[in-house]
């Protein structure tokens, strides 16, 4: 015979039900988007520094950048093919990353070199920002990840169709892009 009564084994199971009930489930979490970003350090002469972060969203990858030093007006800006700016006018940086071998193009182009991102305009103090969308660069561990290139600004504007780079002249910065810390 059960040496319990029947109303403290319903409580008992009441309570155990109730508690089971209010105990949160832990929510799945997903995955911290990735992210990238250089750090500008001018090149032999210039004054050029700043910071570019590429942070991945749904459709694409979010280019955002701060950038002093700069003369007024606009100044080419473009990811190029090597994570090196040793050389003192940042020449060990390579050509701009393209590796799909598309023609040089402005950041909205069909078919354009993957590390074309247009110009950067600075204002009077020399103070340029920049924040879009960019549909062909990659993060991802393929062949349009910009992690491990360049970011490389210029002294010109690039014209965005002069081959094989823009005609942007000399580089005033440069800074390797690295995978930033997950979140």
């Amino acid at each position: 015979m059960n040496s319990f009564p029947t109303w403290l084994i319903a409580l008992t199971s009441l309570l155990v039900t109730s508690a089971t009930a209010q105990t949160p489930v832990p929510e799945e979490k997903s995955p911290a988007p990735l992210k990238a970003v250089a750090e500008l350090h001018p090149t032999a002469g210039n004054k050029v520094s700043g910071t570019v972060t590429f942070t991945e969203v749904a459709d694409g990858v979010q280019v955002q950048a701060d950038i002093t030093g700069l003369t007024p007006g606009k100044h080419g800006f473009h990811v190029h093919e090597f994570g090196d700016c040793s050389a003192s006018d940042a020449a060990s940086a390579g050509a701009h990353f393209n590796p799909t071998n598309q023609p040089h193009a402005g950041p909205d182009a069909q078919a354009r070199h993957v590390g074309d991102m247009g110009n950067i305009e600075a204002d009077a103090s020399g103070a340029g920002k920049v924040n879009y969308l960019d549909h062909n660069i990659s993060l991802a561990n393929d062949q349009r990840s910009v992690v491990g290139r360049s970011v490389v600004v210029h002294a010109k504007a690039d014209d965005l169709k002069t081959q094989p780079a823009g005609d942007s002249g000399a580089r005033v910065a440069c800074g390797v892009i690295s995978r930033a810390k997950s979140q």
